[in-house]
């Protein structure tokens, strides 16, 4: 029998095994945005699979949308997460906004996202809020205008900040450059006809 004087007792200290470890924090932070079932009919009943939509990024500018299958909520949220790892674009702007408005439509659904004066926050709900928030963007204005299918509207949003992706600005960039060389070599054209003509 357990006397008072017995329960007073602190228990002895105990050792934990976690000596040494350290918790390592993901690359992307990363939140579900759908889950739906899907069922496919066969010749013995009904098979059931499980479809998750993710939403991943670092908020530094990288973000992506992953949407992937499986037997079961966990392995379909690892394969959302893989494709969306594939899917990533990086934002090539500085700053708590986005440079100018855009309106972007995917499918059935219809975004827009326009510049805020800073301290305003993400004015936008759903799944672009999501989006928006996972990129890094402090300061912006979103309204959805079409479908509300979340899926479209996060890959709507995606579509929309590649506007101001590192890719597109090379592209940009790139096209730029070859139309002023296409006019430099046109002027020198010219000069080398004119001269021509003169003598």
């Amino acid at each position: 029998m357990l006397t008072k004087e017995d329960s007073n007792k602190k228990a002895p200290f105990k050792k934990s095994f976690s000596k040494g470890r350290k918790k390592v924090k993901p690359e992307f932070e990363q939140k579900v945005i759908d889950i739906a079932r899907v069922t496919r009919v066969v010749k013995g009943g009904k098979r059931f699979r499980f479809r998750t939509a993710v939403v991943i990024g670092d908020r530094k500018g990288r973000v992506g949308v992953g949407v992937s299958s499986g037997p079961d909520m966990r392995s379909s949220t690892e394969k959302s997460y893989a494709d969306a790892k594939k899917n990533l674009i990086t934002l090539g702007f500085t700053g708590n906004t986005i440079p100018y408005r855009v309106d972007q439509k995917l499918g059935s659904a219809k975004i827009l996202l326009k510049p805020a004066a800073k301290g305003n926050g993400i004015v936008a709900g759903g799944a672009v809020r999501t989006v928006i928030s996972l990129s890094g963007i402090n300061d912006i204005s979103g309204k959805m205008l079409g479908a509300k299918s979340r899926l479209n509207n996060a890959r709507a949003t995606i579509e929309a900040l590649k506007q101001f992706s590192i890719k597109k600005n090379r592209e940009i960039i790139l096209k730029n450059s070859e139309k002023v060389e296409k006019e430099k070599k046109q002027e020198a054209k010219k000069t080398t006809e004119k001269v021509e003509v003169k003598k």
